[in-house]
């Protein structure tokens, strides 16, 4: 009895080992959602949200990890770094590490109808000198993510020059990337692949962008917004 509990006490204790340092060993991991998977209902459902986390970004999250055995050098390296030098890596680091970024920038600018606020006064002056209104902001992001040919996402960024311009992207693909066309930082995103939004919204993408807005977390993309300016 005593050698058997013995030896249950030394499997436990290397299967603790084995699995901690496979954890380690992965530099990536996917982030928990910041809220429950039925929490943006009824404007994205809560089996959408368990495919989309805990399968699709984690599969991009499992890929980027492979590719550190190619490059030892993304172990080290956060995700807007790699962003910024995308095109000295392979497309699988570009696929699947713009897919981390992608989704972890997602999930994070959304939050439960009712609770994400309202744009800042100094967002809201931004996006009136550029835009002419809130609502024509929307219609014009719409339009970008709507008419963006296959799989891509929508975007709000801050250029350079610390203006906002609404730019749409393909696949994987963001504003940070030094192959992109238009660069800026991302304050506000959605993603128009059809797993985002297909269970509930079909082949409907216009109709999923305009309920999409009840659940933006403007009290973040306002953060956002502020440190971009700095």
């Amino acid at each position: 009895m005593k050698k058997s509990l013995a030896l249950l006490a030394l499997v436990l204790f290397w299967t603790f080992v084995v699995t901690t340092g496979a954890a380690l060993a992965q530099p990536f991991t996917l982030p928990a959602l910041p809220y429950a998977g039925d929490a943006l209902e009824p404007y994205i459902d809560k089996l959408t949200m368990e495919i989309h986390h805990g399968l699709h970004h984690q599969g991009y999250v499992n890929n980027l990890n492979a590719q550190v055995k190619t490059f030892p050098e993304l172990a080290g390296m956060s995700l807007e770094s790699m962003m910024a030098k995308i095109s000295t890596f392979n497309p699988a680091v570009r696929n699947n590490g713009g897919g981390h970024y992608n989704h972890d920038f997602f999930w994070k600018i959304m939050a439960p109808a009712g609770t994400g606020g309202s744009p800042s006064a100094e967002l809201s002056a931004a996006i009136n000198q550029t835009f002419g209104s809130l609502d024509e902001l929307k219609k014009r992001f719409n339009q970008a993510g709507a008419t963006r040919f296959g799989s891509g996402w929508a975007w709000l960024i801050v250029t350079a020059d610390k203006k906002l311009a609404v730019t749409s992207t393909a696949n994987q693909d963001n504003p940070l990337m030094d192959v992109t066309e238009v660069k800026g930082t991302p304050i506000l995103a959605v993603d128009v692949w059809e797993h985002a939004y297909y269970l509930s919204y079909q082949n409907r993408r216009p109709a999923y962008l305009d309920q999409w807005w009840q659940v933006v977390n403007w009290n973040e993309v306002n953060r956002r917004f502020a440190e971009a300016l700095r």
